[in-house]
């Protein structure tokens, strides 16, 4: 039994992480300390201003864990994963989770290629962005690769020149065919150093010389060509502008702008991404915070999480405040960049205007987008507390649905879902391919699913594995079917001495869901409540991430059947016998006569499939 003040008095006085644990086992609050001892200590004690979530948070505490380390920047590096990992209830939490794209310019090839890329990798490579926007990326990319006529496939040159013939770009004159040896490496070069010219803000030249073409295409009246020289004219400076706002910084310099606005529990993070001395693009974050934190410590967690994720980190930050934990922050970003990171807090001057104009921006987006967060809330955490009363249980916070895919009765595949605060959680999803069932029986196979995933969990738990892809048991099960699927699902709980409420979606005859079935009774549910939309959210993408894994597989070629070892038994008479007979044990049964009856068997094929099962 754990006694929180006899654990209180082992702590270590050691940097490190620790972790809180509610009744239900669940992580709703991770933080780091430089002393454990004294930190996770003032939870605890009486007379300290704790604010009003913390001392909320405090009463459902059950347990706390705690995990050492060397310094104090290691458990900040830590804390950022938990949090990441966990997404607890009590931690300011960045609600957005954005990746940004790059332009990557392949300079090591013999014959470079330009694409959208997510990640920087260590390969020689010129990478140039992040930028905010996928679609800009794709224009740009889009329009380089008509302006300089370059490759866009994946062939690997010089060794391939030759060997295929040259695809459709080329004979649409958007490629000068490298791969048929064409262009020379040298020629093809050129244009490549034009294109990073252009990447790097060089639009000048590029302009001039396409001018040039457009006059000279009028002259000679070739009027279709001189249009297309227009239309990239126009591409050209549409970049150009979006890049014209520079900073007083240095030429070249690369800084993000921040800035914060709030109400009550709702934030927005405003960035201003400038690369090169340009602002190359914006964009806001919306973060889930405690009313009686401070607009400093919502930045302080919001650089913690954004930038533990984000691929690329410039060499200064300007902030509106200075921040506690600076220091430590600057010195954990200065590791991740692999140089010096500086915070900085500009009291007058342009970089002073930037921040004003990035809070302005923050201000504007909260107030704009308040009621669409009210709308989403209810969309999720509303939805959520709608099914709650409707099957009368609390504290819901993570569901998980799953769903069988097969065909022809073949080749079964099992999805599950899950969905935390009624929001997806893909990075928990998982497929499974079914192995112990023969045919079209969706029971078995979902007993099969469901005893997997839950032996899985237990395994994981035994081990003391934190991370394990299974360890986080569900909240609510949501079964698509009603009492038949239901009854499946608390047979293997029972059997794995396992208590999660499970909740079945009772179908009408025209296959909408009408009910939900739980504890042996049908339970109504309005269609136009939030609880309803969030339940068949989630029974439609359980359905879906059961399909497209099946669809991946039978693509792949690995979806097989047994009827596939049977010689004679093309994919014809195998979809002939699966459609007459419904199941294997049914094609096992019968005799010559009754197979020679389907339109696609012949005598021989008959007796090969009889033969093949005695």
């Amino acid at each position: 039994m754990f006694v929180i003040e006899e654990e209180l008095k082992k702590l270590p006085a050691k940097p490190g992480v620790y972790l809180m644990h509610d009744e239900k086992d669940e992580i709703i609050y991770v933080g780091k300390a430089i002393s454990l001892k004294n930190r996770v200590r003032q939870y605890f004690q009486s007379s300290r201003n704790k604010g009003v979530k913390i001392e909320q948070m405090v009463t459902h505490i059950r347990r706390f864990e705690y995990i050492v380390t060397d310094s104090e920047l290691e458990a900040l590096v830590l804390e950022c994963n938990l949090i990441k990992e966990y997404r607890p209830k009590y931690n300011t939490m960045l609600v957005d989770d954005k990746t940004y794209p790059f332009i990557k310019v392949t300079v090591q090839e013999p014959f470079p290629r330009i694409m959208m890329v997510r990640r920087q990798a260590k390969d020689k490579a010129k990478y140039f962005g992040p930028f905010t926007s996928s679609q800009a990326v794709k224009d740009i990319i889009d329009m380089v690769r008509k302006l300089y006529r370059l490759r866009s496939c994946g062939r690997t040159l010089p060794r391939d020149i030759g060997k295929e013939r040259p695809c459709l770009y080329y004979h649409i004159k958007q490629c000068d065919a490298p791969c048929q040896g064409y262009i020379s490496s040298d020629q093809y070069r050129e244009s490549i150093d034009e294109v990073v010219k252009f990447l790097s803000g060089h639009y000048d030249g590029i302009l001039k010389e396409l001018e040039e073409k457009m006059l000279e295409a009028s002259e000679q009246m070739e009027f279709e060509k001189a249009i297309e020289y227009r239309e990239l004219i126009s591409s050209v400076k549409k970049i150009s502008e979006k890049q014209k706002i520079t900073d007083a910084g240095r030429p070249g310099e690369d800084r993000d702008v921040l800035a914060v606005a709030r109400e009550e529990g709702d934030a927005v993070v405003q960035v201003f991404f400038i690369r090169g001395g340009r602002l190359i693009g914006r964009d806001h974050f919306y973060l889930r915070t405690d009313p009686d934190e401070t607009k400093a410590e919502i930045l302080a967690s919001f650089i913690k999480q954004f930038y533990a994720g984000t691929p690329y980190i410039p060499r200064e930050l300007l902030l509106p405040y200075e921040l506690a934990e600076a220091d430590l922050l600057t010195e954990w970003m200065t590791k991740r960049r692999g140089h010096k990171v500086t915070f900085t807090v500009p009291k007058k001057g342009e970089k002073e205007k930037l921040c004003e104009l990035a809070q302005k921006n923050a201000a504007m987006v909260l107030a704009k987008d308040k009621e669409r967060l009210i709308r989403e809330a209810g969309r999720t955490t509303g939805a959520v507390r709608e099914l709650e009363k409707i099957i009368g249980i609390a504290g819901i916070h993570r569901m998980e649905a799953f769903d069988i895919s097969n065909t022809n009765g073949f080749a079964s595949v099992g999805s599950m879902v899950v969905y935390e605060d009624g929001k997806p959680k893909r990075s928990d999803y998982r497929k499974f391919r079914i192995k112990g069932v023969e045919g079209a029986d969706d029971y078995a196979s979902m007993r099969e699913v469901l005893t997997r995933r839950f032996q899985h969990g237990l395994k994981e738990k035994e081990e003391g594995k934190e991370f394990g892809g299974f360890t986080v048991f569900p909240d609510l099960i949501l079964m698509d079917g009603g009492k038949g699927q239901v009854h499946i699902a608390e047979e293997v709980l029972d059997a794995l001495h396992i208590q999660i409420p499970v909740c079945g979606m009772v179908k009408d005859d025209r296959h909408r869901t009408r009910g939900l079935y739980y504890r042996d009774e049908e339970l109504p549910i309005r269609t136009d409540s939030e609880a309803f939309k969030l339940i068949t959210r989630v029974q439609d993408e359980a359905h879906r991430f059961a399909i497209e894994f099946h669809r991946k597989l039978r693509a792949q070629g690995q979806v097989h059947s047994i009827l596939d070892e049977i010689p004679g038994v093309g994919p014809k008479r195998r979809k002939d016998l699966m459609k007459h007979f419904q199941s294997l044990d049914a094609i096992r049964q019968a005799d010559v006569e009754e197979l020679k009856k389907l339109p696609t068997m012949n005598e021989k094929s008959a007796q090969d499939v009889y033969n093949f099962f005695h």
